[in-house]
């Protein structure tokens, strides 16, 4: 039996990451990119989930795009549809801008009633709505009117978000209702073991162990909880973008990577060495090394996905000229990678930091007088509001699934962060050995270089960072021999390491799939003019007092910064390979997913339904669109239907299933969807 279908359509502070302190709109900025603004600058004063964040930005894209799709009969909205009329009052641009700003008011409104700074961030929103000249006391969902349309739009989206799987609630992360527990004991680094004592609690160090602080502060500098717990461990539930049950393999995950190198298990000698190669980064940091290395595209990027092998880009593919060299300190470049890419102070989060990215080549499309917005660099040229939807539609669907898919692997293998595998290794002696980088504490080192380290021969030293200095304004922490039980990344001491397990890199998922959105939207893997850049002052580090002298990050593609962000994690201690690579390539997929099924909801394609066989038992899972009626009819002939088998109604989801009799193997069946 088969089912067919029939539709009928209707800087950090300024220096990093320049002008990001602001939300005032310019002139020409759409009712898209001010709401779009509002977000970013929520999350910067809020905890700093990457999970929660990136459905939040996901959500309110969805409530500005469902805004627009309510106004053109040829657009499908995603939680919301309706046939909106344009008052006699206003045009239809009025309308629309009206509509989406009340939809996007509401939902921020919701979402960051109990955030850190919730006062701060509400108050900044009614400032908004007046300064656009609406009447935030207009809370009626009855009616016709472009406000009353917003309020419905988003009273859909905050009653799908009470059963998305995410848990709202004031907790970090929100509530994790899988009874997840470590089941490593905390790593207490003001004695670098465990309360009970090395080996005692120390189960398994392939699994993440949680750490415990004199005082822990978020990236933006947030009081954080002294002892760590697992943020959002229960994401990989939350309902995707495009993610249906059917997606999930054996291990209840999307787009799984497969397990990591283990400990004693499959890859222990890769597990080791990986934990060597995160202490050669942690090696490069030190500004008094004059080792270089060059920055510019024609040397660095073009990387092959999910490695570093790349040798750049022979010429800009817009001026047709070869890259200048960019040679700067090594030490300096490993340092502005890892707190560029960390998104520290003022942090936006992964998510926020790529709309920021997506928002400037927006504007250099619209500066380029050679460019236009049109998506993939074909079809029609779209106003800035239509793109800027479409756009935040689309990246935002990718990131949100970059969290659900990404998290749920995070929870499910429990991978070991390189803070604890190091300490580790370092305390058992199966750190591999490398001369000057990792060595055994003898009576001859002590008597020539190890001196300061006598009381511990026989130990583990490590020649890296050594930590945050005393005093990071004004010094740097160079390189130094420690005892490989107390190496740290490159963080500050009050952080150290995210409060979740490592497999895989959120940072090189969020970037991959970010970098596959814009080459699909643009239709170049090219950034606008072929190259973007960015300089951190002389000084301008958190961590510590840095770079030396001014630095330009450069970058190609988005590919190539995408990669970068990945990599950064390497040199911040965070990540090892293994958690960077398949990162990338689970970005690649999701971005490219996403991109397919947004274009379904721009052309109306979505509510085709594939033909689909109903087997053995009748029982029929189905794609549906929220607000759109389905039918099932069937017939004893493919192209005729007279007899009604089943009527679930308007749709509420996205995802449903109904039994069907199965007793005439020779029967056809079809939806019926009919539009709101």
């Amino acid at each position: 039996m088969r089912v067919v279908a029939n539709s009928l359509k209707r800087s950090i502070q300024g220096v990093l990451i320049s002008g990001i302190l602001s939300t005032a709109p310019s002139p020409a900025q759409t009712v898209a990119r001010q709401w779009n603004a509002e977000n970013l600058a929520a999350i910067r004063i809020d905890f700093p989930a990457p999970t929660v964040h990136a459905r939040n930005l996901f959500h309110l894209s969805v409530a500005m795009w469902d805004a627009w799709a309510a106004y053109d009969p040829a657009m499908i909205g995603y939680l919301h549809n309706e046939t909106a009329t344009i008052p006699v009052s206003h045009t239809l641009a009025q309308a629309r801008d009206e509509a989406i700003s009340f939809a996007a008011f509401r939902v921020l409104k919701q979402r960051y009633a109990f955030s850190i700074n919730s006062a701060t961030t509400l108050a900044a929103l009614d400032d908004r709505m007046i300064a656009l000249g609406y009447n935030i006391a207009n809370t009626s969902t009855v009616g016709s009117t472009p406000d009353a349309v917003g309020n419905r739009i988003a009273a859909s989206i905050i009653n799908h978000g009470t059963s998305d799987g995410a848990n709202e609630s004031a907790d970090p992360g929100y509530t994790d209702i899988t009874g997840y527990a470590a089941i490593n004991d905390p790593l207490v680094l003001e004695s670098n073991d465990t309360i009970a004592g090395f080996p005692l609690g120390w189960v398994d160090l392939n699994r993440w162990q949680p750490l415990a602080f004199s005082r822990a502060e978020t990236q933006n500098g947030f009081e954080a909880r002294s002892i760590q717990a697992f943020v959002s461990p229960h994401w990989g539930s939350v309902k995707g973008f495009g993610l249906f049950t059917a997606d999930l393999n054996v291990n209840s995950l999307y787009f799984d990577p497969g397990a990591p190198p283990y400990l004693g298990g499959t890859g222990d000698l890769d597990y080791k060495n990986n934990a060597v190669e995160i202490l050669q980064y942690s090696a490069l940091l030190d500004p008094a090394d004059t080792t270089t290395i060059n920055l510019s595209p024609s040397a660095r990027g073009n990387n092959t996905l999910g490695q570093n092998d790349g040798t750049g880009h022979p010429v800009n593919p817009t001026t047709g000229i070869p890259y200048p060299d960019n040679i700067v300190l090594h030490a300096d470049y490993g340092r502005c990678v890892a707190e560029f890419w960390a998104d520290g102070p003022d942090s936006e989060t992964p998510p926020g930091h790529w709309n920021i990215l997506a928002n400037e080549i927006t504007d250099d499309i619209i500066a380029d007088p050679s460019l236009d917005l049109k998506i993939a660099n074909t079809g029609p040229v779209l106003d800035t509001l239509e793109w800027e939807l479409k756009l935040y539609l689309v990246l935002n669907a990718a990131l949100h699934n970059t969290a659900v898919a990404v998290w749920g692997v995070k929870e499910h293998y429990d991978y070991v962060r390189p803070v604890s595998a190091i300490r580790y290794l370092g305390r058992t002696g199966d750190l591999p050995l490398t001369p000057g980088l990792v060595e055994e504490i003898t009576p001859a080192t002590i008597a020539s270089y190890h001196s300061h380290l006598s009381d511990h021969s026989g130990k583990i030293a490590v020649n890296t960072w050594p930590g945050e200095p005393a005093d990071p304004v004004t010094q740097s922490g160079g390189r130094a021999w420690i005892l490989a039980e107390e190496w740290l990344p490159y963080q500050r001491d009050t952080f150290v390491t995210p409060a979740f397990a490592g497999y895989v890199s959120g940072h090189s998922g969020f970037s991959r799939a970010a970098a596959e959105v814009l080459t699909l939207m643009t239709g170049s893997p090219y950034f606008p003019g072929g190259l973007s850049s960015h300089t951190i002052l002389a000084g301008g580090l958190f961590f510590e007092n840095g770079p030396t002298v001014d630095l330009t990050l450069q970058w190609a593609t988005y590919y190539d910064a995408a990669d970068e962000a990945g990599e950064s994690r390497l040199y911040g201690g965070i990540h090892v390979s293994p958690d960077d690579g398949p990162g990338r390539i689970m970005g690649s997929l999701i971005g490219q997913s996403a991109f397919t099924y947004a274009q379904k909801f721009w052309d109306g394609s979505v509510l085709q339904l594939s033909t689909v066989d109903l087997g053995e038992t009748g029982e029929l899972t189905y794609h549906s669109i929220p607000g759109y009626h389905y039918t099932l009819e069937s017939g004893t002939h493919p192209d005729s239907f007279p007899t009604i088998e089943a009527t679930p109604g308007i749709a509420t989801g996205h995802e449903n299933t109904i039994t069907v009799p199965t007793t005439d193997p020779a029967r056809f069946f079809r939806f019926k969807i009919t539009g709101p």
